[in-house]
C-alpha cells in the first residue's frame, strides 16, 4: 500500500523517485539481516498504547534472543513492561530498530506481533537496512544481571530530566500511521542537537537522510510520537510520549533540512530499564555542528 504520508512529504521536499518508501520495502527477511539480528544484544521497539500514545522502549537480551523463524517471523525472547505491557496480548502494530553502535549498522522491521507467554512473536511486513549516519560509536563494557527497575511518572520535564536530554546524543523516535503500521527510527547528533525550549517542549533539526521519511511521513497523518532517550552509562531510560509537528523553516540551524517540535504529554523515567553499560568511543562525522557551541 502506498502511504500517503510519505508521498505528500517527499512532495514537498522535492523528491521525484517514483514509488519510493515504504511501500517499497520487501516482507521478507534476507539471510544477512538474519545473521544480525541473531548477534544483537538490543532493540528498540515502537507501538501505539491502548490509549493511541506512542512509545518506544529498549528490549536486551543475549545473542540470539531476537532469531528469524522462517522468512517471515522473528522471535523475541523479551516482553516489554510499562509503558508497553500488556500491549501485545492481542496481535498489534510494531516497530524494530536493530542498531549496533559499535559497527555503526541499523535495520529496521515493521509489521503485526503479539505475545505468547515470554516470547514476542512478530510476523513482518517491512525489512530494511539504514545508513550509518549520525551514530555514535560505542562498545559494551558490562552486561549486569537485571536488577529492580524503578519508575517516575509525570507530565512535564524535571530539571534533572532537561539536562539529560541537552546532553544527550542519541535518541528513538516512535511513529503510527493508523492502517499502515508502527515505526521507530534513529536520530543523533552532536550534544546540544535536541534544543530544550522548556520542561514541555523540545525541537530538533531534521538532517539529511534516506529520503524515504517514514517517520515523518506517519506525522503527517498523525502527530503522535514516542521518544527514548537512554543513559548508556547507568542503564536509564526516559521515555517521553506527546505530539510532534514539523518546522518547514529551518531557522539557519547547521545541517537542518527542517525542523520538528515535540510537545510532552506523559514523562516516565525507568532506573534499570537494561542490563548493558556502554562506552562512548566517537561521534560520527556527519554530525552537523549545534548552534551556539
Amino acid at each position: 500500500m502506498r502511504h500517503a504520508g510519505e508521498i505528500a512529504v517527499q512532495r514537498r521536499t522535492g523528491v521525484r523517485l517514483a514509488g519510493h518508501g515504504s511501500a517499497r520495502v520487501r516482507a521478507e527477511i534476507p539471510e544477512v539481516a538474519a545473521r544480525f539480528l541473531e548477534s544483537q544484544r538490543m532493540v528498540v521497539i515502537g507501538a501505539e498504547d491502548r490509549e493511541g500514545r506512542a512509545w518506544a522502549a529498549p528490549l536486551t537480551g543475549r545473542p540470539g534472543f531476537v532469531a528469524p523463524s522462517g522468512d517471515r517471523t522473528i522471535l523475541v525472547d523479551a516482553v516489554p513492561v510499562a509503558p508497553l505491557a500488556g500491549v501485545f496480548d492481542d496481535e498489534h502494530d510494531i516497530g524494530i530498530l536493530a542498531v549496533e553502535p559499535w559497527t555503526r549498522r541499523r535495520m529496521r522491521v515493521n509489521g503485526r506481533a503479539r505475545r505468547d507467554g515470554d516470547h514476542l512473536i512478530v510476523r513482518t511486513e517491512q525489512v530494511y537496512s539504514n545508513c550509518p549516519k549520525y551514530l555514535q560509536k560505542r562498545t559494551i563494557v558490562e552486561d549486569l544481571e537485571p536488577g529492580e527497575r524503578t519508575w517516575r511518572s509525570g507530565d512535564r520535564l524535571s530539571e534533572a530530566q532537561r539536562e539529560w536530554i541537552t546532553a544527550a546524543d542519541t535518541f528513538f523516535v516512535a511513529t503510527h500511521a493508523p492502517g499502515l503500521g508502527s515505526d521507530v527510527s534513529h536520530r543523533g547528533g552532536n550534544p546540544g542537537f535536541v534544543e530544550v525550549v522548556d520542561d514541555r517542549r523540545l525541537v530538533w533539526p531534521d538532517y539529511a537522510g534516506n529520503l524515504m521519511y517514514m517517520t515523518l511521513g506517519n506525522l503527517e497523518l498523525n502527530p503522535a510520537a514516542g521518544l527514548l532517550f537512554l543513559d548508556w552509562a547507568t542503564g536509564d531510560a526516559l521515555h517521553l510520549t506527546g505530539r510532534a509537528r514539523v518546522d518547514w523553516d529551518p531557522r539557519e540551524v547547521p545541517g537542518a533540512q527542517r525542523l520538528v517540535e515535540f510537545d510532552v504529554e506523559h514523562v516516565l523515567e525507568a532506573g534499570g530499564a537494561s542490563p548493558l553499560r556502554w562506552a562512548f568511543e566517537e561521534y560520527s562525522r556527519f554530525n552537523p555542528p549545534v548552534r551556539g557551541a
